[in-house]
């Protein structure tokens, strides 16, 4: 067997004297493992960073073998982001929650182009927002969106400010007011009203996190994605 494809390195682990096992998200193979010999050298680790694109080779003797990987790296995006530590995060989480989420080899070309997409527009002021928009679609590509349009209640899209954690589903404040414990707080950006900041992205963290928890990994988040939570509610703290 022998394919070619472009791939972003989601993660590698070190494997015997000087190889490493490299996952990636390929744009036509889905998330995908295999073996780079000479992974653990100097020249290779670049290419090795989590959010590098690549040309990618796989050869194997059978479909469900590992097999071996020959990279070329196009980009590497996290080279962008070592003097900014919250993108960096977001990035790492990026590829952490892909890697968690995704069922080996089922091609996702959509959340392909997002993940690219994503790193992007990590380096522009908005990055936090649209790391929380993101985690929306992944949801949605995986068949968990939310309805974040009208109101389950009423119909009414008029200042909708609570989502219900069972379905997903977004509310009215009126509608929500009364039951506002029970509720997630729906973030103005995802509703449509601008209204971005840390507060917001704190309410979007909270409230990605609880769907992707429950619909999609079924356990905790990975340790990047608290790690991002915890870099960001820091930064966030430290500039009150």
């Amino acid at each position: 067997m022998d394919w070619s494809d472009q791939g972003i390195v989601l993660s590698a682990r070190p494997q015997g004297e000087g190889s490493a096992v490299a996952t990636l998200l390929t744009r036509g193979h889905g998330r995908h493992a295999g073996m780079v010999m000479g992974g653990r050298s100097a020249r290779q680790r670049g290419t090795l960073e989590p959010g590098t694109l690549l040309h990618v080779r796989w050869r194997g003797r059978l479909p469900e073998h590992l097999g071996h990987f020959t990279l070329e790296p196009v980009k590497g995006y996290a080279a962008n982001f070592f003097d900014d530590a919250q993108a960096l995060a977001a990035l790492i989480s990026a590829c952490a929650l892909v890697e968690a989420a995704l069922p080996e080899r089922e091609a996702h070309p959509a959340l392909f182009d997002g993940l690219l997409a994503l790193f992007e527009l990590l380096e522009s002021p908005a990055w936090a927002e649209s790391y929380v928009r993101w985690e929306i679609g992944l949801l949605a590509e995986l068949g968990f969106g939310l309805d974040l349009d009208r109101c389950a209640v009423s119909g009414a899209n008029d200042y909708l400010a609570y989502v219900s954690p069972r379905t997903g589903r977004a509310v009215t404040a009126s509608v929500g007011e009364p039951y506002r414990d029970r509720l997630l707080p729906l973030p103005d950006f995802l509703a449509g009203r601008g209204g971005g900041g840390p507060a917001a992205v704190s309410d979007g963290l909270r409230l990605t996190a609880h769907f992707l928890e429950r619909h999609v990994l079924n356990g905790p988040l990975p340790p990047a994605r608290e790690r991002l939570r915890e870099r960001y509610a820091n930064a966030v703290a430290r500039s009150a």
